[in-house]
């Protein structure tokens, strides 16, 4: 559960990114970005480097990254630093920083980078006089494997049927979770609660709400320090959707508000116009009815792997919930929902999973509510926890080629992907089609199992 707690803005620093460096006595600086599958990439610049790092950037062959719009003949990717995500990495190695950088192609940003896309959606937004703020809930399995094979929990005795919350299984991980919480903390995120989630060897680790981009370039620094640590320990932190086919999956839950510069758009003005009784304006309202009414197509972005769908359509799990919604409906605080409202000052959207490319993710939501917006669409009436879910909500997709299909006939959701350069949201659909037939051209045991002696 996420508490509303005041934002850290993405401020622009004071200084510049080589004085802030040499101050903290840094020796190399991690010149890191995404492409679009959430990869993270990134060349290690020495302090001597940094000021000409500053000026020019330091250069990548596109292709090579992977998933970033380029074929071997293209010119290289030069990626300048955002000195506002600095970020001193001592926890992982002393002497080390990490930096967002924001992709080039010959000098203009290039289109096919996460980063690129969420900025130009929020530059929109900003000339309309609204700026989004987000927190994510990182969730995230603690597993090794048994001769390099078999995938098990990290803690052999993390077996319980119902695991959620266990003080037991939370303190056997105390070394690893307490380093990753200091170190939040000691960058300035704000980190507030640490739990064992409800399926064995899972955690969350939750950090306070900033605006999008800060947000979306917390979650690549948390998976990034999350598994660097956790390998120290001899175990691998997965971000996999659903890494068990018994228990439950790993979502990433984002809470959205639109703001006017410090004025929150989302509560209710204490007029009585709020019918619906969950404490939210008429905009707040709207931007719902975007999100749910694009739900299909956003689960594409939210969602991006054939394993996604293994989370979102579990029938039963271990713990006897899948905590993931199947149709596109909004209440009150009610976590079957696909948007669940906790208070008035937010909303949670919880089609998002561990996969999920953070900037992505945030630019198609935001663009999402925003035709919400524009358009002054109704959500209905909110579900109510015990009745009969609502029938007339869109389904989600079942599997990852019918969310790309989706995502295709939804110009919002293409058009949030092609905001910085069109041909993005072609490109991506191509690759997590190509994603799918690799899974399903594959025979694996199940098939074996069944057909085998069938016939």
């Amino acid at each position: 559960m996420m508490l509303d707690v005041r934002p850290a803005q993405h401020s622009a620093p004071t200084s510049t990114l080589t004085e802030q460096a040499r101050a903290d006595g840094i020796e190399f600086l991690l010149a890191l970005f995404v492409d679009l599958t959430g990869k993270p990439c990134a060349k290690l610049v020495p302090i001597s480097s940094c000021e000409e790092f500053e000026r020019n950037g330091v250069g990548f062959a596109g292709y090579a990254v992977g998933a970033l719009g380029q074929q071997p003949h293209d010119p290289d990717v030069v990626v300048l630093p955002d000195a506002a995500s600095y970020t001193p990495m001592p926890f992982v190695r002393q002497g080390l920083a990490l930096v967002h950088c924001d992709p080039h192609v010959e000098g203009r940003p290039w289109p096919y980078a996460p980063r690129i896309v969420l900025r130009t959606l929020l530059a929109e937004a900003a000339a309309r006089s609204l700026e989004l703020r987000a927190g994510a809930e990182v969730e995230y399995f603690l597993v090794t494997r048994e001769d390099g094979e078999r995938l098990r929990v990290a803690d052999v005795r993390d077996d319980a049927a119902r695991p959620c919350y266990d003080a037991r299984g939370l303190t056997r991980m105390y070394d690893h979770l307490t380093e990753v919480s200091a170190a939040m903390n000691t960058l300035g995120w704000g980190n507030y609660a640490n739990d064992h989630e409800d399926a064995n060897g899972q955690f969350e680790q939750n950090f306070a709400f900033a605006d999008a981009l800060t947000t979306a370039d917390r979650v690549i620094t948390a998976r990034y320090l999350i598994s660097t640590l956790a390998e120290a320990r001899g175990m691998t932190a997965t971000f996999m959707p659903k890494p068990f086919a018994d228990r439950t999956g790993s979502g990433m839950h984002l809470h959205l508000s639109l703001w006017d510069d410090d004025r929150p758009l989302f509560p209710a003005g204490g007029d009585g116009s709020d019918v619906r009784g969950l404490g939210l304006s008429d905009v707040a309202y709207r931007f719902v009815a975007g999100v749910l009414t694009h739900a299909p197509g956003l689960q594409a972005v939210l969602a991006p792997t054939v394993n996604s769908y293994k989370r979102t359509h579990a029938t039963s799990t271990r713990s006897g919930a899948t905590w993931s919604p199947r149709r596109a409906t909004y209440g009150g605080n009610d976590r079957t929902h696909y948007v669940r409202v906790p208070d008035s000052d937010r909303i949670e959207l919880r089609g998002a999973d561990g996969a999920a490319n953070p900037y992505l993710a945030l630019a198609a939501a935001l663009a999402a509510g925003l035709d919400g917006l524009d358009r002054e669409r109704d959500p209905g009436t909110p579900g109510v926890p015990g009745a009969p879910p609502r029938t007339d909500c869109p389904e989600l997709p079942p599997t990852l080629l019918h969310a790309v299909d989706a995502m295709c006939a939804d110009p919002v959701v293409t058009g949030a992907l092609d905001v910085a350069g069109a041909g993005v949201s072609e490109y991506f659909a191509g690759l997590k089609r190509e994603e799918f037939f690799d899974w399903h051209t594959g025979v694996g045991d199940w098939e074996i199992d069944r057909y085998l002696t069938a016939f």
